[in-house]
């Protein structure tokens, strides 16, 4: 199985050396860069699975860099690591593409577990940004480019959520759609409002779907939703 590959910019030497041979020992392929303009340059040139990254380092910060890793791979997962608390730190993190956020001092234990937090989300996951458009859903035809779910000549236009929901349940028939995964590509946080607003939604899509008796859009408990077709 191949390794997870770990970007670790941080411009501590001490630290950014002790995160490094811990993740190196927990079996993570660990790459790091000293500072902003390092991190950039070593990002660009090679294939990463998460970045981690300090925020106040000399040369460049941690949001600019991660705006310039966003440009090159707006997919990739990104933690914030940051001697500050203040919520507009972390919100300005967040605008600038975090994935989390996690402020020092923290210990080891609690690092490797937001990797494999993120991770996990991410993993064997087919993107919203898939550059599919077109989807049969049993009798159903879903244009997300038009944003129209149609059966039997019937035209429903969809909300942009709406087609964004149904286009990653899609990509994920017949397995299940990660609930955080889901809140975090379309609502960009997974708080408990988002949470229900997309309960909201799921409902919405149920109802669209419900003229055909092969397809079904069920609730797994405490994981997410699984589109199921034909099946």
């Amino acid at each position: 199985m191949e390794k997870v590959k770990v970007l670790l910019v941080e411009d501590d030497p001490n630290l950014g050396s002790l995160l490094k041979e811990y993740l190196e020992a927990k079996g993570y392929s660990t790459v790091l860069a000293v500072n902003g303009k390092q991190g950039y340059d070593v990002f660009s040139k090679d294939k990463f699975n998460i970045c981690i990254l300090d925020v106040m380092m000399p040369i460049k910060d941690g949001f600019t860099l991660a705006k310039e890793i966003r440009a090159i791979d707006n997919n990739v997962p990104i933690v914030f690591l940051t001697a500050k608390s203040m919520k507009e730190d972390a919100l300005e993190g967040f605008t600038a593409g975090a994935d989390d956020y996690i402020t020092k001092p923290f210990s080891m234990e609690e690092l490797l577990l937001r990797i494999k937090a993120i991770l996990r989300r991410t993993e064997n996951k087919t993107s919203i940004h898939s550059e599919q458009t077109e989807f049969q859903i049993g009798n159903y035809k879903f244009d997300y480019k038009h944003q129209t779910l149609e059966i039997k000549g019937v035209q429903q236009k969809l909300t942009t959520k709406e087609a964004d929901l149904l286009k990653l349940l899609c990509l994920n028939a017949n397995e299940i759609l990660d609930r955080n995964f889901a809140l975090k590509s379309i609502w960009h946080d997974d708080n408990y409002f988002s949470g229900r607003s997309m309960d909201v939604y799921i409902a919405k899509l149920r109802k669209y779907l419900k003229e055909d008796s092969s397809v079904e859009l069920i609730n797994v408990h405490g994981k997410g939703f699984k589109l199921l077709i034909g099946k």
